[in-house]
């Protein structure tokens, strides 16, 4: 019997010293008043992105909830708003895995919003599941959707100044590798998702990069954020369905809860001072160096390039969604899209905007060791 416990003792304390210092997420600070300024937060109906645009209302945010699902952002908009005791949360329709949506996103957020000083770029897939596209699903939805929502909302952000764009990405970039001669190529069976989803996620980091040296003193900056190990929809959403009695009872064990997993993109988008660490990645409310892939210039820069291509974005298109709202669409339009898409919806009037508060104080200078070259 002692011989039980103690081991019953030793097991318990080593979950302890497990949660503390690899589940627990440590707390967001940051600014700690948002009002009279507007953010965005893409697949905020659930998960860590629910808990992240939470959190901005509370904090007095305008927070625009963009979802594919109308059913479910306009039932999260209503649990926001019901929470944080803050009206303004509102839903629009975006499906990143259709071009089109995201420039008919684009217009109807601009020409319906006079603020935009947060875009967070939460919405991901991590498989393909029963969808047959003729390009790369994962790729599409976690950086070429959200690429070109940058792109066409940087005049907006420029015009609120200081703003922030936040990526999230995973740990999983350090296994990524981008084969520039076959990025867009359709995904097929699980071995080629996982290795197409560890792409996406190099390729958010390598964005985040390139963004900052493209926005080098505009007053926008940008940032690559790993959640870490979060039991969300995303863990579970193709786990087969006799393993998930089982999985989910480890998971509630040994992964942070959604609230957990949002602490480092609010980290990124509301810490004071973080200005200098533009375009590095953030893991656990704090930067971290990233393998020499991540890092990678030249690599970011032709990333760039190749995404401006696959976006439909020609020369001095980069950020004019009012001149070809819908272009013609790479592939086929996606069987994801829903028939929202075409033309976003708002769940709310827009009231009249508030005063911006002056954040051009927040710019305290952090000393940081240099990266090593790759």
């Amino acid at each position: 019997m002692e011989a039980l416990l103690l081991g019953a003792g030793l097991l318990l304390g080593a979950y302890v010293l497990v949660y503390y210092n690899l589940v627990k997420a440590p707390p967001c600070g940051g600014i700690a008043s948002l009002r009279g300024r507007t953010a965005v937060v893409t697949g905020a109906n659930s998960g860590i992105g629910k808990m992240t645009a939470l959190e901005l209302a509370r904090r007095g945010a305008r927070v625009v909830l963009a979802c594919r699902s109308r059913e479910r952002g306009e039932a999260a908009a209503f649990d926001l708003r019901q929470e944080s005791g803050n009206n303004e949360v509102i839903f629009m329709a975006l499906d990143l895995a259709s071009l089109a949506s995201v420039r008919a996103f684009a217009t109807a957020f601009l020409s319906s919003e006079p603020r935009l000083d947060i875009l967070i770029h939460n919405a991901g897939i991590s498989s393909c599941g029963r969808t047959h596209e003729p390009f790369n699903l994962l790729l599409r939805v976690n950086h070429i959707g959200p690429f070109l929502l940058t792109h066409l909302l940087l005049p907006r952000l420029k015009t609120c100044t200081p703003s922030r764009v936040v990526v999230v990405s995973s740990a999983a970039h350090r296994r990524g590798h981008l084969d520039f001669t076959r990025l867009d190529r359709p995904v097929v069976g699980w071995q080629q998702e996982l290795r197409a989803y560890a792409d996406s996620k190099l390729a958010n980091v390598l964005f985040a990069r390139e963004l900052a040296t493209q926005l080098e003193g505009t007053g926008v900056t940008c940032y690559a954020a790993h959640p870490g190990p979060v039991n969300s929809e995303l863990f579970l959403r193709h786990v087969p369905g006799w393993l998930s009695p089982l999985l989910r009872p480890l998971a509630w064990l040994v992964l942070r809860t959604p609230r957990g997993g949002a602490q480092t993109p609010l980290y990124c988008a509301l810490q004071e001072g973080i200005e200098p660490l533009s375009g590095r990645y953030f893991a656990n409310c704090h930067v971290e160096e990233v393998p020499p892939a991540a890092r990678d210039d030249r690599a970011a820069h032709r990333l760039w390039e190749a995404s401006k291509r696959l976006a439909g974005l020609g020369p001095g298109q980069d950020a004019e969604p009012d001149e070809d709202p819908q272009p013609e669409d790479p592939g086929t339009p996606s069987s994801r899209s829903s028939p929202l898409s075409e033309e976003p919806t708002v769940s709310e009037p827009h009231p009249i905007p508030h005063n911006s508060p002056d954040l051009s104080k927040v710019t305290h200078r952090i000393q940081v060791k240099t990266e090593p070259e790759p």
